[in-house]
């Protein structure tokens, strides 16, 4: 039972860690899973809910302003045109997600493909934050509906495990000439409907195989989740707008490479 709960924390905080920053929470929880042998305690449902933990903690930290968009979009503009780029954003994952989920549930959930997307996001990260132009667009509400609906596909590249969600929207964002901190604010606010609707799409899929058993265990990692993430959202802000998103590149690109060789000499 103490092995199961340090478990239960030990994928919370990886889940909080890793959930908002361009590495992966579902790459990191597939590798830890597999190299320490884990059973997923308590099983899907763990997984699935952690997740919650995690935009949780989002919505903490943005309450203020979400708030404020929701009782101001009848008679504030930037508050709509706010909510029509997330929901624009939203679309491409709300259309293609049921479509591709089986497939790349049954094909690509595995530690080979993880690595191979850690590198390559890696490379990809650390050239466009070197050679991409000055930023044209400082805020969310100035987003064009073209560059929601843009970085709305580059969100589902995220479906393949190992690419990372806020990894695939923040680098289509820095492409499409968003400073780091709109396209930081996006990514974030993004997160709250796409995996909201991601977990409540997984409980339906996997409801049968669903177990509620583990509900103390379920619930410190739910907790571990919101913690840590709460705390590594109000750190990133601040240290991605000193330094950039380079060093994330390159911790990508070594622990897929490490994990490559793991994998290969086991």
């Amino acid at each position: 039972m103490e092995s199961d709960l340090w478990q239960a924390i030990l994928l919370g905080i990886l889940e909080g860690l890793t959930e908002f920053i361009p590495v992966s929470s579902t790459g990191h929880l597939i590798l830890v899973i597999d190299l320490l042998g884990f059973a997923g305690t308590p099983g899907k449902s763990f997984e699935i809910v952690i997740q919650m933990g995690a935009i949780l903690a989002v919505i903490a930290i943005y309450f203020r302003k979400l708030w404020g968009i929701a009782i101001g979009m009848v008679t504030d503009r930037e508050a709509r045109l706010y909510v029509r780029n997330l929901l624009l954003a939203f679309l491409p994952a709300l259309v293609l997600g049921a479509t591709l989920y089986g497939p790349i549930t049954r094909f690509l959930f595995n530690p080979y493909v993880v690595c191979a997307a850690l590198i390559t996001g890696g490379i990809a990260i650390i050239l466009i934050e070197r050679f991409r132009g000055e930023p044209t667009i400082h805020r969310v509400e100035d987003i064009s509906a073209g560059r929601a609906l843009a970085i709305g596909f580059f969100q589902v590249l995220a479906m393949i495990p190992g690419t990372s969600r806020s990894g695939a929207t923040i680098i289509g964002a820095l492409l499409l000439g968003i400073a780091r901190p709109a396209a930081l604010e996006f990514s974030f606010v993004l997160a709250i409907p796409t995996m909201f609707a991601a977990t409540v799409y997984s409980l339906y899929r996997e409801w049968s195989d669903l177990t509620w058993d583990g509900a103390g265990l379920i619930a410190i990692g739910f907790a571990a989740a919101f913690v840590v993430a709460f705390a590594v959202v109000r750190l990133v802000l601040a240290f991605i707008a000193r330094i950039g998103f380079a060093p994330f590149g390159y911790y990508r690109i070594a622990l897929g490479l490490v994990m490559l060789a793991v994998l290969t000499t086991r």
